[in-house]
């Protein structure tokens, strides 16, 4: 933990894929504050202000760059700590780095669309469950990579596959009506009349960011979401599972993770379609059933 002459870390990222105004405002080398990173040296930076998200909320945390001149720190990793510095982990591999440089600070934004979709995905799946389950869907706990998402929530039964498939259709849906998403920043007593739900295991202050999906979801949320639901592009379930007693787990891809996934199947289907020696997958599923 740093002294108090490390000032906590102001997150612009909402705004801002990148700045070039940040000041490093402490680096970690071995667990020790530093001076100085030079080429090759893996470690921390904290800096004044940052676009960079830290882990939290079951949202994982941007990586980037980090610039100053010619030298280059690759960011891997950001989490936060209780003195609310954004620790930026990674390694220097071009120059140094010196305490009080104004550097440049730039995330992945492709990377961080992707966390936007599935973010902005997992609320419209929870209202999703609530609809096709009912209102004792609770969420459980989330993750939300770039690749995929997971929503633990809580219900009494295995889901059966006309559940899911409605649950899809539902997310689809909204998807497809190109809904804005609005995030507000709210004094919390205004938030809740709003009917704003809270998060599981987040703590609140006396201002909250609410962030609405027209009537489908209005959330506590500090996360980083798209700013209409189309921008998912799609919403696919990959699996449901059961992950402890009366806690469901369910994955999900949206945007290029779909075309990937239908990708997949095609090839899938292709290259069984070329072990039964046939021209194209037409009838495939037929000549399946004749080998058993």
């Amino acid at each position: 933990e740093f002294g108090k002459d490390v000032p906590s870390t102001e997150f612009v990222g909402y705004d801002h894929d990148s700045i070039d105004d940040a000041k490093i405002v402490a680096l970690v080398v071995e667990g020790e504050q530093a001076e100085a990173m030079m080429s090759g040296v893996e470690g921390i930076v904290v800096l004044d202000k940052t676009p960079f998200y830290a882990e939290m909320g079951g949202q994982i945390g941007d990586t980037g760059v980090i610039r100053c001149g010619e030298a280059v720190f690759e960011v891997t990793d950001v989490q936060k700590n209780k003195g609310g510095k954004f620790m930026h982990t990674g390694k220097v591999i071009h120059g140094s780095f010196q305490l009080g440089e104004t550097v440049e600070a730039s995330i992945d934004a492709e990377r961080r669309m992707a966390i936007r979709r599935g973010h902005t995905a997992t609320h419209l799946l929870d209202a999703a469950l609530k609809a096709v389950l009912g209102d004792h869907v609770h969420q459980a706990g989330s993750l939300v990579e770039p690749d995929r998402l997971r929503f633990d929530f809580t219900h009494f039964e295995s889901i059966t596959p006309e559940q899911l498939l409605a649950v899809d259709t539902f997310v689809n849906d909204a998807i497809l009506r190109g809904i804005p998403v609005v995030t507000e920043v709210l004094p919390i007593e205004e938030a809740k009349k709003k009917g704003a739900v809270a998060m599981f295991g987040e703590k609140y202050g006396d201002v909250v960011r609410v962030v609405t999906v027209g009537d489908y979801s209005v959330e506590f949320c500090g996360g980083t979401h798209v700013d209409n639901t189309a921008k998912l592009g799609l919403f696919r379930i990959l699996s449901e599972s059961s992950v402890a007693s009366g806690v469901r787990r369910i994955e999900a891809v949206t945007g290029t993770g779909v075309l990937e996934l239908l990708d997949s199947y095609e090839q899938t289907m292709a290259s069984a379609a070329k072990a039964m020696k046939l021209s194209n997958t037409t009838g495939l599923a037929e000549h399946c059933a004749a080998l058993v």
